[in-house]
């Protein structure tokens, strides 16, 4: 049992934990590993832009470790402030956007309810 503050969620990430993860899947935490570095480096995208996807995405799938990295890596590799935080504001936009876009698969429902009256 591990000795971690019982208010928190999410456990703080330790080496100890990375290490067990790496050794009860050593394969695949290393093709995981390789996969991310090969994502995340320079290419057609400067690796600020995919940061500040990284940062998004995060948002949107509300990983709390993902978060951090990523906004602490936008920084790392140049993004201002203000371009990280118009980055969240995206992916707040998307989130809204899903359900505002998916009403009419709502209304879609209604309407066929009022025509099999």
């Amino acid at each position: 049992m591990h000795d971690h503050d019982h208010d928190q969620v999410y456990p703080v990430p330790s080496a100890e934990l990375s290490r067990h993860r790496h050794e009860l899947a050593p394969e695949i935490d290393d093709a995981f590993h390789a996969f991310s570095k090969a994502a995340f480096a320079e290419g057609a995208l400067a690796r600020k832009v995919k940061q500040l996807i990284a940062v998004a995405v995060a948002h949107t799938t509300q990983c709390p470790y993902c978060i951090r990295g990523h906004t602490l890596g936008a920084l790392r590799d140049g993004a201002s402030e203000r371009e990280i935080m118009e980055a969240i504001w995206v992916a707040a936009e998307m989130r809204a956007g899903g359900a505002f876009a998916h009403a009419v698969v709502a209304l879609d429902a209604l309407a066929d309810k009022k025509r099999q009256a």
